[in-house]
């Protein structure tokens, strides 16, 4: 895990990640402003590696024009949603996104995936974070 996400925590490692991408990023962050507000650690690193998975992705395959993330902590969950401009299609066997799937569901946390052909991805991941 990058120092960032130890030290600062998931907003400003995910600010970092979209500040270095390729693609223009609209990044809504409401995680809270106090330190004792952080999600466990093992929360913090899976949401970190499903954004870093869900910007390669989109770079490689999506042949986007711009992506959208919102990352927020609501009710005991930690909300991710990330949505593209791009082709569609991307199906929850590649390796990608079935280690997304893996990673989250290890943590009793849903992955609901919208990829229509032609319309963008649009993958929304939730994972229990305490109160």
């Amino acid at each position: 895990m990058p120092a960032l996400l130890l030290e600062r925590g998931l907003g400003a490692a995910v600010r970092d990640l979209a500040s270095r991408s390729p693609l223009p990023v609209d990044l809504a962050i409401d995680l809270g402003t106090e330190a004792s507000e952080r999600v466990p650690e093992s929360v913090e690193s899976t949401a970190y590696l499903v954004v870093a998975e869900a910007l390669t992705n989109t770079v490689k395959h999506a042949s986007a024009e711009r992506l959208g993330i919102t990352l927020d902590r609501h009710v005991g969950r930690l909300r991710l949603h990330i949505a593209d401009d791009g082709v569609g299609g991307a199906a929850p066997t590649g390796a990608g996104l079935q280690g997304t799937i893996d990673r989250v569901t290890a943590l009793e946390g849903s992955v609901r995936l919208d990829s229509p052909p032609g319309h963008g991805t649009r993958l929304t991941v939730e994972i229990p974070c305490g109160s």
